[in-house]
């Protein structure tokens, strides 16, 4: 089934919570009305049950009930011959009745028992509808019975006059406020609609554009707010992804057109055995190279889309260093370095992943090594400071200027001059060193000072419980070229 437009169902509620209270307002109206009508009458009623008193109280105390009747039927004959009165004695002897009662219901019979207290009830003589009132009165000793009534045929009419009237006005009302409400949902849900019309325009060509924001801080604004900040996020997040496509393209373009042009030359001129290896040797190192920019490229891509996962146990420092020192030692050795590894103390275990880890001192590694010049040291340093254990990369080499210290961790920033083809690189590992610092919940931290080295540092959880036999360290391998 489908579902209404929100206009159409704000328009429904308005108008059913305005139902409910035109007739919460007409239900007490009516009431209050009614109320108003029965004080009215019980106080008429009441008014001449007085004027009875009064008019007895008045009359000599000997008086005999004859002329007493006679006293009252000349008196009230004349004010009250048109109303429903009696007046009865203790004896049951009639001491008044008015023409009206007497003439236009001669067969009218009320209860002359004197009651208790005073009580109202309603009766229907022939087809009049009367409200009564039957109440004792004692006068010097002598018990008398008061029975008057007014006739209700107005007071209904004018109370079914005012049903009918308030009915129309309800539904007059009603009708008018579901209009009004149907056209203030138009004007209430105008902005959202301009909106939506705005956020219709807006495609990956024109990221740049915001919906206007209403000045009224409301409901309104606060979308308007936060979808642009959503469109901040996606512009941001497409020039991302526009910068790592071109950056990457640009990557893969230059080893590819390297290998192009050495097999182009290969097979232009005849070549001895010698000249073949060598050109077979630099097609092997370009190979490699493009071996680890794919490598990190899809790791950032895998991490980027959540794939890639971190997964913490305990290893133990000694035999990452070991491990460690058995890829590294011989690269170093060729490249003139004094490598050197160093631990606070023996037996140390810290909480890791055992392939996020060895990675990313393999990219610290590989960056030192590849900015120290010959004759310089690296070291790989373990201390502990509290609960962690800092594992940090030392190096003596160029260094890292001012100005590039906010941007190495960037995609494909390179910090080593231009035209220094000796340290090119893809500009992807310290970032790819990045991402694995901060999924274990640390902080990849640097030192540099420019001509004399630079230190690269981040801390992990100390554990003391020991990690299961077998070696699972990979990751560590010198060819994966990384830069700055």
């Amino acid at each position: 089934m489908t579902a209404l437009p929100i206009r159409v169902r704000l328009t429904l509620w308005y108008a059913l919570a305005i139902a409910v209270t035109m007739f919460f307002i007409g239900f007490v109206s009516l009431w209050m009305v009614h109320r108003a009508i029965d004080n009215l009458e019980n106080n008429e009623l009441q008014q001449r049950v007085r004027s009875v008193r009064r008019f007895v109280e008045s009359r000599p105390a000997q008086e005999t009930p004859a002329q007493l009747h006679d006293a009252i039927t000349a008196a009230y004959n004349v004010s009250h011959g048109n109303k429903w009165l009696q007046v009865i004695d203790e004896h049951g002897n009639w001491l008044y009745r008015s023409p009206h009662v007497a003439s236009a219901y001669p067969d009218l019979v009320l209860p002359q028992q004197a009651p208790a207290v005073a009580f109202y009830f309603n009766y229907t003589a022939e087809s009049d509808s009367v409200r009564a009132l039957i109440e004792p009165i004692e006068i010097r000793g002598v018990r008398y019975t008061v029975q008057t009534g007014l006739t209700l045929n107005k007071t209904l009419a004018v109370l079914s006059n005012f049903r009918i009237q308030l009915f129309l006005l309800m539904t007059i009302g009603l009708i008018v406020s579901s209009i009004s409400g149907y056209f203030m949902s138009r004007k209430a849900l105008t902005p959202i609609a301009a909106i939506a019309a705005e956020a219709r325009r807006i495609n990956d060509r024109n990221l740049d554009i915001r919906l206007p924001v209403p000045k009224a801080r409301d409901e309104i604004s606060d979308l308007s707010l936060t979808l642009n900040r959503m469109l901040e996020r996606i512009d941001k997040a497409f020039a991302s992804v526009r910068a790592f496509t071109g950056n990457a393209s640009h990557e893969l373009r230059t080893p590819i057109s390297l290998l192009r042009t050495e097999i182009e030359v290969a097979l232009f001129l005849p070549r001895d055995a010698k000249e073949h290896r060598a050109i077979l040797n630099r097609l092997h190192e370009e190979t490699i190279r493009m071996t680890g920019l794919v490598e990190n490229l899809l790791s950032l891509a895998r991490a980027d889309g959540g794939a890639e996962t971190i997964t913490l146990a305990p290893i133990p420092v000694d035999g990452l260093f070991r491990q460690v020192e058995r890829v590294w030692k011989s690269a170093m050795n060729e490249a003139m370095l004094d490598f050197t590894l160093e631990s606070a103390q023996d037996g140390l275990i810290l909480l890791g992943d055992v392939h996020g880890v060895p990675r990313l001192l393999s990219i610290l590694l590989e960056n030192a090594s590849k900015y120290t010049p010959a004759g310089g040291s690296v070291k790989l340093r373990a201390a502990v400071e509290g609960a962690q254990i800092v594992l940090s990369v030392q190096d003596t080499g160029v260094g890292i200027a001012p100005e590039h210290m906010a941007r190495i961790f960037d995609r494909f920033y390179r910090a080593a001059p231009v035209g220094d083809t000796a340290r090119a690189g893809s500009g992807l590992g310290l970032a790819l060193a990045k991402w694995i610092a901060e999924r274990h919940g640390t902080e990849l931290c640097v030192v540099s000072d420019p001509g004399h080295g630079s230190c690269f540092s981040f801390g992990l959880k100390r554990t003391y419980e020991e990690m299961p036999t077998g070696n699972a360290f990979r990751g560590l391998r010198p060819e994966a070229k990384t830069s700055r």
